[in-house]
């Protein structure tokens, strides 16, 4: 009896301790944007980025067919932040020769610091620059968590 409990308690100390994985949704549909987006972090010590991916429909604006729709992924994020009940993401798309030289900008800010919540609510800036006419666009963002 001494032994398997000397073998059980063995096993379990030597077992590595699991962290679960958060994982984070936005998105936002008004006059000018339809977007969703989803990332995912590491529980542990620095929020590693486990991956990030995304959906964006313009509505408004005279925007070449290549930046009508778009889809983006972890290559897109150039900027990620996740801690203490704060989100924050920053997303380029160079749309090339297809997009006239235009690039699009969104930076999603959303939570309050200090309150760690499954859903919660923050703002959007949306920029797409590079052609004649800058497209701008900003508004609420709902978001959650689990």
């Amino acid at each position: 009896m001494h032994r398997t409990i000397l073998a059980l308690t063995i096993f379990c100390g030597a077992a590595s301790v699991a962290h679960a994985d958060t994982r984070f949704f936005c998105s936002a549909d008004d006059k000018a944007v339809r977007f969703t987006v989803e990332s995912g972090f590491e529980a542990g010590g620095g929020h590693k980025l486990n991956h990030f991916r995304g959906a964006l429909a313009m509505k408004g604006g005279d925007l070449p067919p290549a930046l009508q729709k778009i889809s983006v992924t972890s290559e897109n994020l150039t900027h990620h932040w996740s801690h203490d009940g704060e989100l924050r993401l920053e997303v380029f798309y160079d749309g090339g020769d297809a997009a006239n030289g235009q690039g699009l900008s969104l930076i999603v800010t959303a939570g309050q610091r200090g309150k760690s919540m499954t859903t919660f609510s923050g703002a959007y800036e949306l920029a797409i620059e590079g052609g004649a006419k800058p497209f701008v666009a900003t508004g609420k963002v709902s978001c959650g968590s689990k």
